[in-house]
This record gives structure tokens, C-alpha cells and sequence, in this order.
């Protein structure tokens, strides 16, 4: 598992990215931060910190070079001074607030692969160093049993929602959850529980209109 600590001075902010992180299947949040003093005392032993420019104590762009971790900046800040400190101290991707949790993942999947890449046993040639760096900017591409016009990222965030979730739940708690419009849940569900993964029921409100609810189906 890779281990992410979430760093973010605003605690509603922090847990929504610590729960897209938990989203992409192989990560797994080791902790959240609010503060610089925080993050320095919970990147110890981390993977990977998601890190936020704006921070109470000291700015993230100063954090950014004592941190052995890799870094993705995950911030509000747009000024193109801060996104090209961040890149020259390090950080390996630079994501504007607010984002989607298929916007991070994208990113965390190619992190990952980033990795694999430069595990190899031996020594590493420069087609190794270029396959890497080329692994970490590219946004994946649809898996060739995806649905025709959907991303199969959108897709496998949505279905890992609806699998930890345990229980039934509806399209707009999805969409909350991955941080995509109810529509657009709506459609990446319908089109799991025509595949058979997922089982579709009817739940009646006090105004007598059935919402439809989703359950994973276990194998």
C-alpha cells in the first residue's frame, strides 16, 4: 500500500481528500495534517504527501524541500509563482482546489505506475528514467471494456465507493462521495448494474417518489 498523508489547513477539506485518496484502490491515508509543525511530524515514513500552500503556521512552499516524501501539491493558490516554486522544490504534480476525486485519482494512479517504474531490480537505463516521467504525466487511458464515452477511472472510483460503502445508497450520495455531478453517477451505476455488479432496488420517500438505491453485488 502506498501511504499518503493529507495535509490541508482546513479539516472539512482534508477528510474529503483523505476520502478520494481511499477511493483508488493501493493507497491508503496514513494520516491528515493542518498545520506545517503537524506535517513535518507526520511525513516521517510516508509515501507520498498531498500538501496545501496556504497553512496557518508557514506557507507549504517552505514545508516543501524538508520533506522526504514525494509531493502533490493540492491547493487554491493559482499564482504561476507558486506553481513554479512548488515544481522547482520538488513536487510532482501541482492540483488546483477544488478537484474531483477522479482528478486526483488520474494522478495518484500515475504516481503509482511512476513507481513501478523505477522498482526495477538493477540499475536504471534512460529509457527506465523516460518510461517513468512519462508514466507520472499521463493521464490514463480508458480500459478498452469501458463503456464508449466514459472514463474508466470515473468508473472504477464509483464502483469502489458503492463496494466500501456495505450498504445500499443512492446516486446523489455517490456523487458527493467521488465529487461528480448526480448525473453523472447516475449513469456510471446504471451502467454497473447492467453489467450485474451491482443489484437495483426501489426505496419510497414521504412524498410517495422512488429513488432508486444500489448494492454491490459480492462474488
Amino acid at each position: 500500500m502506498i501511504e499518503v498523508l493529507v495535509v490541508d489547513d482546513d479539516f472539512r477539506v482534508a477528510q474529503i481528500h483523505a476520502g478520494f485518496v481511499e477511493l483508488v484502490p493501493g493507497f491508503r491515508v496514513a494520516g491528515r495534517a493542518h498545520t506545517a509543525a503537524d506535517a513535518r511530524a507526520g511525513a516521517a515514513g510516508v509515501d507520498l504527501v498531498l500538501l496545501d500552500v496556504y497553512l496557518p503556521d508557514e506557507s507549504g512552499l517552505s514545508l516543501l524541500p524538508e520533506l522526504e516524501a514525494d509531493v502533490i501539491m493540492a491547493t487554491a493558490a493559482t499564482d504561476p509563482h507558486s506553481a513554479r516554486t512548488a515544481f522547482s522544490r520538488g513536487a510532482l504534480h501541482y492540483l488546483i482546489k477544488p478537484f474531483t476525486a477522479e482528478e486526483l485519482g488520474q494522478r495518484l494512479q500515475a504516481y503509482a505506475r511512476y513507481r513501478e517504474h523505477l522498482a526495477a531490480a538493477g540499475e536504471l537505463g534512460q529509457a527506465d528514467v523516460d518510461r517513468a516521467v512519462r508514466a507520472l504525466h499521463t493521464v490514463p487511458r480508458a480500459e478498452g471494456r469501458a463503456v464508449k464515452g466514459q472514463s474508466s477511472v470515473t468508473a472504477r472510483l464509483v464502483a469502489e465507493a458503492l463496494r466500501r460503502a456495505g450498504v445500499p445508497r443512492s446516486a446523489a450520495e455517490i456523487s458527493d462521495e467521488v465529487g461528480i455531478s448526480r448525473a453523472t453517477a447516475q449513469r456510471y451505476l446504471a451502467s454497473l448494474a447492467q453489467s450485474g455488479r451491482v443489484r437495483v432496488t426501489l426505496r419510497y420517500g414521504s412524498t410517495g417518489r422512488p429513488e432508486h438505491q444500489y448494492t454491490w453485488r459480492a462474488r
